[in-house]
C-alpha cells in the first residue's frame, strides 16, 4: 500500500469543539536567565491535526517539550502560564505520567534504539501499560497495517535502516502506547519530498481512521498546511499568527514569508530571508 500521491488538504477541522490540550500565555526559561518562549497561547481540540509553524529556534521544540514535560532534562522550565490537559493543570506531571494520560511526544531526530531490530523497538512503545500478549499483537498489526514497510524489515537492526523507516519506526512506537494525543516534532526532516507526502499522509490517516489528536512542529510550512486543520505560527517565541490551514494558505504575509510566493510569483530567497524587517504582524 503505498502513499506517495499528492493529497487534498482537509476542508474543515472536526466537528467537535472539545479542547484536549490548553496552553495559557507560558514563558520558558532555560539555565534561569535565556528567555525562550514569551506569552505563548493554543488549544489543540479532540480529534484535529494542528501544526505548530516557524523556522528554526522559533521555540516549536519547547513549545512540545513545554506539553510533554520533558524541559527538566534540558534545564528548562515553564515561569509563567499554565499548561492544561482535559481541563487538569499537568505541569506537575513528570513525562512518564503524561504518557499515562495518553500524550506522547515523537522527538526531532527519530531517536530509534539502534542495536534493536524495528520491531523490538516498536515493543517498547507497549511498555508503558499493562497490556495482554493479545493486545500488544493486535497492536503490532494495527502499526503494520499503517507502515508495511516496517512489517518486511521487522528484524532488521534499527541503526541500519533508512532514514524514512527511522521515523516511521518512531511514530509506530508512539502508536504502541494507545496515545490519544501525538506531539510530532519536525517529521519531515532530512527526508525526500516523496517520504515527507507518505509520513504525512499515514498521520492524516491516523487521525482520521484511528481519532488521534495531533500537535506537531514543522518547518515545512507548504506540506503542514495542507494537512493540518489549524496552525500557529511561532517566531522568535512568541505566537505572531493562527487561524484555519486553509485561510493561512491563502493569507499574503504566510504566502510570501513561509511559501515564497506573492503576487507577483515566486520570491526568491534573497527576497524573501528579508521578511524579518518587513512583515506587518509584528509591527
Amino acid at each position: 500500500m503505498t502513499r506517495t500521491e499528492l493529497r487534498q488538504p482537509p476542508d474543515q477541522a472536526p466537528a467537535t469543539a472539545e479542547k484536549l490540550l490548553e496552553v495559557n500565555n507560558i514563558e520558558v526559561i532555560y539555565n534561569h536567565v535565556i528567555l525562550v518562549l514569551k506569552g505563548v497561547s493554543l488549544h489543540v481540540p479532540k480529534g484535529g491535526i494542528t501544526a505548530l509553524l516557524g523556522g528554526n529556534g522559533a521555540g516549536k521544540t519547547t513549545t512540545l517539550k513545554a506539553v510533554s514535560n520533558l524541559l527538566h532534562s534540558e534545564r528548562g522550565e515553564v515561569t509563567k502560564g499554565s499548561i492544561l490537559y482535559r481541563g487538569e493543570r499537568v505541569a506537575d506531571l513528570d513525562p512518564a505520567a503524561m504518557v499515562k494520560k495518553g500524550v506522547i511526544q515523537v522527538m526531532e531526530g527519530r531517536h530509534c534504539f539502534e542495536h534493536l531490530t524495528v520491531e523490538e523497538n516498536l515493543l517498547t512503545g507497549s511498555y508503558t501499560r499493562g497490556a495482554s500478549k493479545g493486545e500488544i499483537d493486535a497492536d503490532l498489526d494495527l502499526v503494520y497495517s499503517y507502515f508495511p514497510r516496517l512489517k518486511e524489515r521487522r528484524k532488521s537492526q534499527a541503526g541500519y535502516t533508512s532514514g524514512g523507516e527511522q521515523q516511521m519506526v518512531a511514530i509506530g512506537r508512539a502508536i504502541m502506547s494507545r496515545p490519544e494525543t501525538v506531539l510530532l516534532d519536525e517529521p519531515s526532516m532530512g527526508l525526500a519530498p516523496q517520504l515527507v507526502e507518505q509520513i504525512f499522509g499515514i498521520v492524516k490517516d491516523l487521525n482520521e481512521k484511528e481519532g488521534l489528536t495531533f500537535l506537531l512542529a514543522e518547518q515545512n510550512t507548504n506540506v503542514a498546511l495542507r494537512f493540518a486543520h489549524y496552525g500557529y505560527i511561532l517566531e522568535s517565541g512568541r505566537i505572531v499568527m493562527d487561524g484555519p490551514a486553509a485561510e493561512l494558505r491563502e493569507n499574503p504575509d504566510v504566502k510570501e514569508f513561509y511559501l515564497g510566493m506573492s503576487d507577483e510569483g515566486r520570491k526568491s530567497f534573497r527576497d524573501v530571508r528579508s521578511y524579518r524587517r518587513r512583515k506587518r504582524w509584528l509591527s
